[in-house]
């Protein structure tokens, strides 16, 4: 593919999120960079966890998402007895009419294109372990067997905050596969003024089908195709590594963070500035890209101390700072 092609397809491939975007703004009303970060984790192939407090329409946005984007949808909502079957699906023994007997496999609702994790984190670490290998391998071992799932394969997985009633925190391991982060918060007023209008009515507003799941696989080949500038390339070690303890990180944070982010927290920095630059209507990320996604990208990736907690830090001020100090260094390079 010629430079040329690429940037025709690129600037095509932004027209059509714009008009995805246009699509989501009429059942999911303003939260503009919410949006906008969901779509980022799609056209990178991930997964995001949207934590929010009930009532924020996280599952409405998901829904949306599913006909806007063209997906088979599934969902599960989580309880505190739900159990791996009921996610992944189990075998059955059944008689035949000859007599013979053996087992049929029924499939769970994991086995679908975009699934809805509704209320992730109020079903026990041994249920949401569940989806630690479709997340990461697109595929689920039953039995022994291996099954794929369907492509493109999300799961847009929505949280109350840990400290709501009934709640559990997510293990570690499934925390790294989320993409990103999104912080849903509550709308202005302006916004819930639009939102009583729009949902109060005799009639709700329709999204409409905007991409297939086809299509969606053909971006995201193609956001991996952007070119991404070697200064962008080592702001992001530059910034992975700072947040992690260790020689490279600055000692604000040696002091502050237990662990920190791992490769697969840059491998999901490189794909997120360039699906930001792309819904910005830009060819190629720039270093605020990285100063913007540093948050949404590492902070489910990272913990603090004991005492940093008790101290009152925050994880989001901590990333903040240690981007913009990366961004400036290689801003004066």
């Amino acid at each position: 593919m010629g430079d040329a092609d690429l940037v025709g397809r690129i600037e095509s491939l932004e027209a059509r999120l714009a008009e995805a975007r246009s699509s989501i703004a009429r059942r999911f009303i303003g939260q503009e960079r919410v949006v906008d970060l969901t779509l980022t984790a799609l056209l990178c192939g991930g997964h995001a966890l949207l934590v929010g407090l009930p009532g924020l329409g996280k599952t409405r946005l998901v829904d949306t998402l599913a006909t806007v984007m063209g997906l088979k949808g599934g969902r599960i909502q989580f309880t505190p007895d739900l159990m791996p079957a009921d996610i992944l699906g189990s075998e059955v023994l059944e008689t035949a009419a000859d007599g013979t007997r053996g087992f049929r496999f029924i499939p769970g609702p994991i086995f679908c294109q975009l699934l809805m994790a509704d209320e992730i984190n109020r079903a026990s670490p041994r249920t949401q372990s569940a989806l630690l290998q479709a997340m990461q391998e697109r595929e689920v071992t039953i039995a022994g067997q291996h099954r794929p799932l369907g492509l493109p394969f999300h799961v847009l997985a929505t949280q109350n905050p840990i400290e709501q009633e009934g709640t559990y925190p997510l293990p570690e391991a499934q925390l790294d596969r989320f993409l990103v982060q999104i912080d849903v918060p509550y709308p202005t007023r302006a916004t819930e003024r639009d939102i009583l209008l729009a949902t109060t009515g005799a009639e709700e507003a329709a999204a409409v089908p905007v991409f297939s799941g086809g299509e969606l696989l053909d971006a995201q080949a193609l956001l991996r195709r952007m070119p991404v500038g070697e200064a962008i390339v080592e702001m992001i070690l530059d910034l992975v590594r700072a947040c992690r303890p260790g020689a490279d990180a600055p000692a604000h944070v040696n002091e502050q963070v237990a662990w920190g982010p791992g490769p697969r927290a840059a491998q999901a920095l490189m794909l997120a500035v360039r699906a930001e630059a792309l819904l910005t209507g830009r060819l190629a990320p720039s270093p605020e890209d990285v100063a913007r996604l540093a948050v949404p990208v590492l902070e489910h990736r990272m913990a603090l101390t004991f005492a940093a907690r008790a101290q009152g830090a925050r994880l989001t001020d901590l990333i903040g700072r240690v981007a913009a100090q990366v961004t400036r260094v290689e801003a004066a390079a």
